[in-house]
């Protein structure tokens, strides 16, 4: 359950944000104010899209056979851990010119009085957050083996929103302790390591159906310091990939992992400095 609380707060955030900013700019100036409803209909367009999604994922898993929901599941965890991944890299490189990028976005369809693209535009923003948190949704529930308690999930969900909301208030009042920046270096970390553990999961389902061999099986057995059942040790198996036993070919795709985010990420660094040109505020930029 938490991990559906931390998925729904962390991507919320980010809607928060890409809405707030355009919130905050049309409202500056009359001509603005007059797209307001095309905002508002781009968020439930969004939502509508994200919704849809979630509704085909769940009639494609309806009617597949035993062995065809562990390929989708396998599938499902891949390609969530693929878009965090991708997610994280995308922010590091075009965070801080964010609020730039929507707002040039924005004039532009405002200044041809093209309402139809500002609800496109922020259709595609919402539903882009919204799509990525019923992947993650899925894949992290399905890989965790959760059961199916939907009105625990329900109500982590709710309370991962409101606790996005008390963070975005927080957060747009400033400050030393809370900003954008370490915010999003925070999350960026921990939505790392969920994405590593989504990438676990993804290789217990595709060694049990044989398609990845597990070369040595297990490498070590550290059950005794910390099991994965319960307390740390199954914190750690959710958010982080840790496993008790794990097979050779486990270990080896989990290095892989972290050295292709690391070289991911100093990459997107360096993309993003020469664009930057020196320091932007917290209050400006993400």
């Amino acid at each position: 359950m938490e991990q559906v609380a931390f998925i729904v707060w962390r991507e919320s955030v980010e809607a928060l944000l890409v809405v707030g900013i355009l919130y905050s700019w049309l409202r500056a100036s009359p001509e603005g104010r007059r797209g307001l409803p095309w905002l508002w209909g781009g968020v439930g367009a969004g939502l509508l899209l994200a919704g849809a999604l979630a509704l085909v994922l769940l009639g494609i898993a309806s009617w597949l056979s035993d062995e065809g929901q562990e390929w989708f599941q396998a599938l499902m965890a891949l390609v969530a851990c693929g878009l965090v991944v991708q997610m994280v890299v995308w922010m590091r490189a075009h965070g801080r010119g964010l609020k730039r990028e929507l707002e040039s976005g924005a004039a532009q369809q405002i200044g041809g009085d093209h309402w139809w693209g500002l609800l496109i535009l922020v259709m595609i923003a919402v539903a882009r957050e919204g799509s990525e948190t019923v992947v993650f949704l899925y894949g992290t529930v399905l890989s965790s083996q959760a059961s199916g308690d939907t009105g625990a999930m329900v109500l982590a969900g709710l309370g991962g929103f409101a606790v996005a909301l008390l963070t975005f208030w927080l957060l747009q009042l400033g400050g030393r302790i809370i900003t954008w920046r370490r915010f999003f270096k925070l999350t960026e970390i921990l939505l790392l390591l969920l994405a590593g553990a989504l990438l676990m999961s993804a290789t217990d389902r595709l060694i049990s159906l044989g398609v990845l061999p597990a070369l040595m099986d297990p490498v070590w057995d550290t059950s005794w310091l910390l099991e994965t059942e319960g307390g740390l040790g199954k914190i750690l198996a959710d958010f982080a990939g840790y496993r008790a036993y794990p097979a050779l070919s486990q270990v080896l795709i989990w290095l892989a992992y972290w050295g292709a985010v690391a070289w991911l990420l100093r990459r997107a660094s360096r993309a993003a400095s020469p664009a930057v040109g020196g320091r932007v505020k917290a209050g400006s930029a993400v």
